[in-house]
């Protein structure tokens, strides 16, 4: 199955059979659901059209699903605010100041080039709810699509300012100092993997003082090596940071919401560890709580607590992360992917907040980004995944695991974590691929790997694979 609807929005691979894959019938269809949805929500603003806000990556596919939707909502009479090529978080900032009633990324995130999706955002230009969803994907099923007559069409205003909106906007932040930066003549390698981070990373790296140096920064859709961004696909990176004495390297994926570093040895400075260390600056400056998701390291629960601060986790997924933020009031929070959520800018994962902040805290710093990294927590992830078949049973999987696990430390908000004392497992059904995540975490890597094969060995054999 490579069509999945799911809390992350709709995403799949292009061509093959229709409702199997991201067709463009199927594109048109949750479209149509996504603006009847909006026309449900906002029934008083019947006197006036509704707008939306559209942007895309660079993949291949995305000027043909992009011209699609666009279309389709001009079909039931909305408006649309066409970002072009953008990102998720420029496209999320866009949202309340163009005072939109919703928003649309046209983006797969982390996966190959082969996919694309439908990210929905609400008027805030925060992702939708579970039970939003769950409307859209009734409203998509019986397809009570309503489209306009020929007068009340909508429009496609196009704005192509945004990226240049949104970097002014990162600027003025006031844990921002771009004058500090500035003195500290950096030089930074970008591998923008040929997407509209290759734009706008750079971009904000020049305002800031910065030496850039670009390496897949040509925003051609052409992924150079697997997008997600994992120590295996950036050898070239890590290499180049070396060669060019750079004093660290910047990855982002292809719609710019997740950040990893590179320090400036060569080595990764782990994604998990980008959090980490933005929180470590925020939280030095304005103390508080601090949330991320249950796939995350121990680090930022250390860290917080360093500062006097509370921590807290949630179920995998942004909207999840966000709402709990909410409710504990968190100064910073995000994932372990190298998600950073920054409210002061907005609710959404944003790597151009996080590259700002760092940099910052790097100038604040009489320490290399290698030193840096050096003096965090210790913690050694391993991120595993099984494929998965119709014939397995996700939920007889778990359940079987839980009740042999029972006497330690579990959650089952996602999936099931079992905390054991010194490290944890954490199993779930992935909401963007069709496979179980495998994720582990120990005080070494070792440690991480063993427990990680011995995991994946149960639920094998649990599953009959």
């Amino acid at each position: 199955m490579t069509l999945i609807k799911s809390i992350s929005g709709i995403r799949g691979t292009i061509g093959g059979s229709v409702g199997d894959n991201l067709t463009p019938v199927d594109a048109v269809k949750f479209a149509s659901a996504y603006g009847s949805f909006l026309k449900i929500r906002h029934a008083s603003k019947s006197s006036e059209r509704l707008k939306v806000v559209i942007g895309r990556d660079a993949r291949i596919s995305g000027p043909m699903i992009h011209n699609l939707v666009m279309n389709t909502l001009v079909g039931l009479g909305i408006d649309v605010i066409d970002l072009g090529l953008s990102t998720t978080p420029t496209v999320e900032i866009a949202v309340p100041l163009e005072k939109a009633d919703g928003g649309i990324i046209l983006t797969a995130s982390h996966n190959p080039k082969q996919w694309n999706a439908l990210k929905l955002l609400n008027e805030k230009g925060e992702f939708l709810s579970g039970k939003e969803g769950e409307l859209i994907l009734e409203i998509a099923e019986k397809e009570a699509f309503d489209f306009s007559d020929v007068d009340n069409l909508g429009e496609v205003i196009e704005n192509n300012a945004y990226m240049d909106i949104h970097i002014d906007e990162v600027l003025e932040l006031p844990l921002v100092d771009a004058d500090l930066v500035k003195t500290k003549k950096f030089k930074v390698v970008v591998d923008g993997v040929n997407s509209s981070g290759g734009i706008i990373i750079p971009n904000l790296l020049e305002q800031m003082g910065v030496e850039v140096v670009k390496l897949y920064c040509e925003p051609n859709g052409h992924f150079p090596h697997n997008p997600e961004p994992l120590k295996e696909h950036l050898g070239d990176i890590c290499k180049l940071v070396i060669e060019e004495k750079a004093d660290f390297g910047i990855v982002v994926d292809p719609d710019v919401d997740r950040l990893a570093f590179i320090s400036n040895d060569g080595e990764m400075f782990g994604e998990e560890y980008t959090l980490v260390a933005v929180a470590d600056y925020v939280l030095s400056k304005t103390p508080g709580n601090t949330v991320s998701n249950m796939s995350s390291s121990r680090a930022l629960r250390d860290i917080t607590e360093k500062h006097g601060g509370t921590y807290q986790a949630s179920a995998v997924g942004e909207v999840n992360v966000v709402e709990l933020m909410k409710k504990t009031n968190a100064i910073i929070g995000g994932e372990g992917n190298g998600g950073i959520i920054y409210p002061s800018s907005h609710y959404g994962r944003d790597s151009m907040v996080g590259v700002a902040l760092f940099l910052t805290y790097l100038a604040n710093q009489d320490k290399t980004v290698a030193e840096i990294r050096a003096s965090y927590p210790q913690y050694y992830m391993s991120k595993n995944k099984i494929e998965l078949t119709p014939q397995i049973d996700v939920d007889n999987v778990l359940a079987t695991l839980t009740e042999k696990y029972k006497s330690e430390n579990i959650t089952t908000i996602d999936g099931v974590k079992i905390d054991f004392p010194t490290e944890w497992v954490h199993l779930r059904k992935s909401n963007t691929e069709p496979i179980i995540r495998i994720y582990t975490e120990a005080p070494t890597q070792t440690e991480a790997d063993v427990l990680a094969e011995r995991f994946v060995k149960e639920l094998k054999e649990i599953a009959g694979i």
